[in-house]
């Protein structure tokens, strides 16, 4: 059962940049438009109660004129923010990155009805350092190895591992097999098997969810089924181009939706977080050669295997 706090409000700031080009006068006409999910009741009220500024600092009223291209700070709310009751571990750092261990269900950074939980957060808290920033994504309901930026000065370095293939991602799943592939592989004899999986993705509806389309593909990934027990399969995935939910999504066009995905197959409705139900998919290594220091890195942490034994 997922825990609630009362009514929390964001420890770090976030921003906006004013467009150059918009219709409004002033600052707080803008964010109504702007942000016409949140209401113009809320952004009043937290303008009124000094939520809301400049850069400097300074204090934004409801009359404050708008700027074009300032950046406007504000804190996000929720009502009740959920309680993740698994820890994060820091599993190697320098002076530039650190290499961290995310549990399920936590989020990365503020998010839906997370503000103060998530790793970013929690990380700030227990380090001091105010400058970690995600080098790259990783979902909520993946646990695993991520790669965390401290040094903004060096942070660029990080982003192009990954937009240069610099870095190797591999990860561990488990999934229901086929009733072909159990009659191939029901008693453990012929592993591994491997699948090249290239494919198109685009959003699907609603906008958070990817579906595969037919045309030239924008996604691969290598996979292979490692070990077999009780009609499960433990597989090894590597993303070679890192679309969202791209792993999710090819393990569905293979007929093996991983184990406990409340988005693939279908979308389930909407509910708490069953935390005794993780979805298994863990980012279970990072191989890459840190770009400023040069040193060879190779960090992981636990997978399934222990469920196969």
């Amino acid at each position: 059962m997922s825990e609630l706090t009362a009514s929390a409000r964001a420890a770090q700031p976030s921003y906006v940049v004013l467009p150059r080009d918009n219709p409004n006068t002033t600052v707080f006409g803008f964010l109504c438009s702007h942000f016409a999910r949140i209401g113009e009741e809320v952004w009043r009220r937290r303008i009124l109660d000094g939520k809301v500024h400049w850069q400097d600092g300074m204090l934004i009223t409801l009359q404050t004129p708008y700027r074009p291209t300032a950046r406007v700070y504000y804190y996000r709310e929720v009502v009740a923010e959920t309680k993740i009751p698994f820890r994060e571990k820091i599993l190697c750092r320098n002076e530039h990155m650190m290499l961290v261990f995310k549990p399920h269900f936590l989020p990365v950074t503020p998010s839906g009805n997370y503000v103060n939980e998530c790793l970013v957060h929690r990380l700030r808290l227990a380090t001091g350092i105010d400058t970690i920033s995600p080098a790259h994504r990783l979902d909520r309901e993946t646990a695993g190895v991520i790669l965390m930026s401290l040094n903004p000065e060096t942070r660029h370095q990080y982003h192009q591992l990954f937009l240069n293939g610099g870095i190797r991602k591999d990860y561990e799943a488990i999934a229901r097999l086929t009733p072909e592939l159990m009659a191939l592989h029901g008693d453990g004899q012929s592993l591994p098997q491997r699948w090249t999986v290239k494919n198109r993705m685009q959003p699907a509806d609603p906008s958070f969810l990817m579906q595969v389309v037919p045309g030239e593909a924008n996604s691969h990934s290598e996979i292979a089924l490692l070990m077999v027990k009780d009609g499960r399969g433990l597989f090894e995935l590597s993303p070679i181009t890192g679309r969202t939910h791209q792993l999710r999504v090819h393990m569905q066009s293979l007929g093996m939706p991983l184990e406990n995905d409340r988005f693939y197959p279908s979308l389930q409705p909407q509910s708490a977080d069953d935390f005794n139900a993780p979805l298994k998919l863990v980012a279970k290594r990072l191989r890459f050669t840190d770009p400023v220091t040069g040193e060879k890195l190779d960090v992981g942490c636990d997978g399934f295997a222990g469920e196969f034994s």
